[in-house]
């Protein structure tokens, strides 16, 4: 039930265990939710082709995070209506026994602005399979005087017993912005302020000047109280994701007024993952994360293909002391393991990859790790080094196609590992996470060629490793 149909079943680049639509276009992951003991997630989605237009909220569920059920499209766009033109990226929420998708609406002209929409399940939907649109949105424009140039993507959270909401900005003068709003009622929201923009002095070092927008706010609370802030980098097309930690700004009568950052970067290393949505998984008492990690590949082989696009592994996401993220896999995905390893040390020889694998690596010394060697010769490899607690992904012989390069990525740990360095390295057809600890992790797509050899190869002293295969979910 949860595994992925025709016509890219078959396809050896098309993961299998990661959310995606059956065919077409997916992007941005959507509000995701935990209702009734299950979780949602939903997502940007093109029903008709595999190109990034025409947007409706595809719709999965699952009780355990590794196995999905797909569901019929959860949000369309009404003609005439504040979303005609899509329905963009936001958010779910329980509003008083009411799942309530607060979403991003644009007309067919919108230039970049759009309104922010509601959409309420029916009462009875256990499965969130049926879903109202309010006929006008709660936001209809930009708040006025700051000459906002782009806005959308809502974002909805409770601090100090009350709701809150971010949407993402970009101005006239190039500057990006998350934008504050008061909406402890839903459907009354009053502009609170800019959080944050460019010219804080923390965000302006960590994200660099190059954004003009920031997409897709995202917030939680990280240990110790901090919070921290994520946001796409947005220039004028998609660039790289990015995080802020510190603390949100009240004032002495507990209204929220702003965020004063003390430290940021990266939030993915990798080149093929955007737009990050969060949830709140109170039960569990954590937050996950997903990403959409995008094709690398050309349009014509996209088109020949069928389908585009591949949300990530969940991941659990908080902060270690010093405010840096910290990033694991889902410990849900262990159920996607196979019984029994293929590997449980690396010898002298050759393994057989599969198409889709988890292994687990804990390096002692230098050791270099390959996954996959061209006709050529060339290899992909990963290079690890304790010492420096750096971890160098090199598929510098699988150029892609998009125009930000394939030049080697290293991961860093703070402090070093000497007493030994763990990656855990998640492939599903194309889509490679690499983990290093809980300290960072990248995400890029790679497409086996004819004549590639999926081969793994250990050389280093001492080095542990384990790998499962990924196997056929049973349940969802």
């Amino acid at each position: 039930m949860s595994t992925q149909p025709a016509p890219s079943q078959l396809d050896p680049h098309a993961p299998r265990f990661r959310v995606r639509p059956p065919s077409n276009w997916v992007n941005d992951p959507n509000g995701p939710f935990r209702w009734r003991g299950r979780y949602h997630l939903f997502y940007q989605h093109n029903p008709d082709a595999p190109v990034h237009a025409d947007m409706h909220w595809g719709h999965v569920s699952s009780a355990d995070l590794a196995h999905w059920e797909h569901h019929p499209i959860a949000l369309t766009p009404t003609p005439g209506g504040p979303d005609e033109g899509g329905c963009w990226s936001g958010c779910v929420v329980d509003d008083a026994g009411v799942p309530t998708a607060v979403y991003t609406g644009v007309d067919h002209a919108h230039a970049g602005l759009g309104t922010i929409c509601l959409a309420q399940a029916a009462p009875d939907s256990a499965q969130l399979t049926t879903w109202r649109t309010l006929p006008e949105p709660v936001v209809s424009e930009p708040p006025p005087g700051l000459d906002v140039t782009m806005f959308r993507d809502p974002f909805v959270f409770r601090h100090g017993g009350r709701r809150w909401a971010l949407v993402g900005a970009g101005h006239a003068d190039g500057m990006p912005s998350v934008l504050l709003y008061d909406c402890d009622d839903l459907k009354s929201w009053h502009f609170a302020g800019v959080l944050v923009d460019g010219r804080d002095p923390v965000a302006a070092k960590a994200l660099g000047g190059d954004a003009v927008g920031w997409e897709c706010p995202q917030l939680y609370e990280g240990e110790g109280g901090d919070w921290t802030l994520v946001v796409s980098l947005w220039d004028g097309s998609p660039v790289s994701t990015a995080y802020l930690t510190g603390h949100l700004i009240t004032s002495e009568h507990g209204d929220l007024t702003g965020f004063a950052p003390r430290v940021g970067g990266p939030l993915d290393l990798g080149r093929d993952c955007y737009a990050p949505a969060v949830l709140h998984d109170n039960e569990a008492g954590r937050n996950l994360l997903w990403g959409w990690s995008w094709e690398a590949r050309g349009q014509r082989e996209v088109d020949k293909a069928g389908w585009s696009g591949v949300l990530t592994a969940p991941r659990v996401v908080g902060t270690h002391p010093d405010g840096t993220v910290r990033v694991t896999p889902a410990p849900e995905l262990q159920l996607l393991r196979a019984a029994e390893p293929f590997v449980t040390e690396p010898g002298a020889g050759r393994t057989t990859l599969p198409l889709a694998y988890d292994i687990e690596v804990t390096a002692f010394a230098p050791t270099t790790v390959t996954l996959l060697r061209a006709a050529s010769g060339a290899e992909l490899t990963l290079t690890l080094d304790p010492a420096a607690g750096a971890a160098t992904l090199d598929r510098t012989d699988w150029p892609r196609e998009r125009p930000d390069g394939s030049a080697p990525i290293t991961l860093r740990s703070t402090p070093a590992a000497p007493e030994g360095l763990e990656v855990r390295i998640l492939v599903d057809g194309s889509l490679l996470e690499l983990f290093l600890a809980d300290h960072a992790v990248a995400t890029e797509r790679v497409y086996r060629r004819p004549g590639d050899v999926a081969e793994l190869t250990i050389v280093g002293e001492g080095t542990r490793v384990t790998g499962w295969e990924v196997t056929a979910p049973g349940h969802a």
